[in-house]
């Protein structure tokens, strides 16, 4: 019985461990949105990181291996907080898949630093040089994907007008999106970025669809205003 109890207590120790590395990774990666969203990826020491973590850069370098490694980690980590959040389950229309466009655009505006990084490394990647770069046209490929396939989807099962140019309407979004985004950066209080994403997107979607129907109204409990 004494040599199970010992064999024991490690474990919950190593549980602790555990918990304490995790936390500190977190931290680290919520560290290091703020610095790359104000002084990019080559500027960003990963020196000054690790002090505002009250670690040292060693100790930050234990749970990621390299500066590009950490960019691609909070990178990542982002990416998957939006699928988790709004993007599990696959839409079973092309106005539902809207609709949940919408509430991202919402979420990011719940997550200023977040969206002051994406801005600011997206601008940066346009350099073939540069470690997100590969990852931004990848991601850009994959999300325009996902939305050709749902639109042409759409056409398919009636929703949408036969010859809608899907890819066109994906980029367009796609477009809208990030313009918006760089202007609600820059003067948050004069932008409401799921209203207006809202409007377009409402609009679009009434000159598509086969009924000519838009998107249900914004609910007003979740504090969004009408465009």
């Amino acid at each position: 019985m004494a040599q199970d109890k010992g064999r024991t207590a490690p474990k919950a120790g190593g549980r602790g461990t555990y918990a304490v590395g995790d936390a500190r990774r977190q931290k680290i990666l919520d560290t290091a949105v703020e610095h790359f969203a104000q002084w990019g990826f080559h500027a960003s020491s990963l020196a000054r990181i690790a002090a505002d973590c009250g670690i040292t850069q060693g100790g930050l370098l234990h749970h990621f291996r390299s500066k590009e490694d950490l960019l691609l980690s909070v990178l990542a980590q982002s990416e998957r907080h939006d699928i988790e959040r709004l993007f599990s389950e696959p839409a079973d229309s092309v106005a539902a898949h809207f609709t949940s466009v919408v509430a991202l655009a919402a979420d990011n505006a719940r997550r200023p630093g977040l969206v002051r990084m994406f801005n600011t490394l997206v601008g940066e990647s346009g350099n073939p040089g540069h470690p997100a770069h590969a990852y931004f046209r990848e991601r850009y490929a994959r999300v325009l994907g996902y939305t050709v396939d749902l639109l042409e989807a759409g056409i398919a099962r009636g929703e949408l007008r036969p010859g809608t140019d899907c890819e066109a309407v994906g980029r367009e979004t796609l477009a809208i999106m990030d313009g918006l985004q760089i202007q609600w950066v820059l003067a948050p209080a004069s932008v409401d970025m799921p209203a207006r994403l809202h409007a377009f997107l409402d609009r679009r979607l009434r000159e598509i669809s086969v009924a000519g129907t838009g998107l249900a109204a914004l609910p007003g409990p979740q504090g969004l205003s009408r465009p």
